[in-house]
């Protein structure tokens, strides 16, 4: 896995086979604005593990998956847990495409112990040449001090 730390400065209806996940390991390089070392990246692309990404400092995260080379994207699905604390994350999701960045899709979320622990995104799109993804996390829309996590990620 190749990665580096950044300076602060439509749905789908079944899953596709394992085979067809980009294997984001070895077609990207990820750029994060922080990272938990008890909670790599690594931990949100493996199905084996129900640990996740989390943040080293609390507030706004970026992530982005700069690809080696230009790929097709078809579907991205996003999956976060939170069981302890109540929160309203908001999402974005962009791509970017020939030099330009495009906005996918903006999403909140509220979160809450007592019953909506799990959200799970899935979009569908048809774009050709996306050379990086960008994710966005503000994990406490009204609360600065909140971590954030992302369970899961796959991309198709």
């Amino acid at each position: 896995m190749r990665k580096s730390i950044m300076s602060q400065s439509g749905t789908g209806s079944s899953l596709p086979s394992a085979a067809s996940w980009l294997s984001l390991e070895k077609l990207a390089h990820i750029e994060l604005s922080s990272e938990d070392p008890d909670h790599p990246f690594e931990h949100a692309l493996r199905t084996d593990t129900a640990q996740g990404w989390m943040a080293s400092t609390p507030g706004p995260q970026i992530i982005r998956l700069c690809f080696d080379k230009a790929q097709p994207l078809r579907r991205v699905r996003l999956q976060f847990r939170e069981e302890r604390v109540e929160r309203s994350q908001e999402i974005a999701l962009f791509a970017t495409l020939h030099g330009s960045k495009k906005e996918l899709v903006r999403q909140q979320w509220m979160f809450s112990p007592r019953g909506a622990t799990d959200e799970v995104e899935d979009y569908v799109f048809d774009l050709e040449g996306v050379t990086a993804i960008e994710l966005q996390i503000d994990p406490g829309r009204h609360d600065k001090a909140v971590f954030a996590t992302l369970e899961a990620i796959q991309i198709e």
